[in-house]
């Protein structure tokens, strides 16, 4: 055998180190490519979460707001009593609403699916 030449044994112990090396790299890029996300995920959710604070916030200015324009006609306690009221007429439908989704989604459970396999199991019994 020649310098160069290899048998076929080395060879394929120099293909499987190879190929352990790119599956570690492509591993590695993969997590740094993810750590990279994450970090803009995190950021962005920390900016999301300072707006929905300052959002907050807007709703008590907005309603005062709206208490001072009611004050002009009314009195300053029926303009509160009528934002309050108001309010409250809002919360109970956003309530109502929200849970006849949740009924709607309850159980959460894939009864297609379910029904679907029941059939599948049916026909092979059958079948045998």
């Amino acid at each position: 055998m020649a310098k160069n030449e290899r048998s076929i044994g080395e060879l394929i112990g120099e293909i499987s180190d190879q190929l352990s090396r790119l599956v570690r790299a492509e591993i590695a890029l993969a997590k740094a490519e993810i750590t990279g996300r994450l970090s803009k995920i995190g950021a962005g959710s920390g900016l999301v979460l300072g707006a929905v604070v300052l959002a907050f916030y807007l709703l008590a200015v907005i309603i005062a707001t709206a208490i001072m324009a009611l004050a002009v006609p009314f009195e300053p306690w029926l303009a509160g009593l009528i934002m309050c009221v108001f309010l409250l007429i809002v919360v109970a439908l956003l309530a109502w609403l929200g849970i006849r989704q949740i009924k709607k989604g309850t159980p959460p459970t894939p009864a297609k699916a379910i029904e679907s396999v029941q059939q599948d199991v049916k026909a092979i019994k059958e079948a045998i």
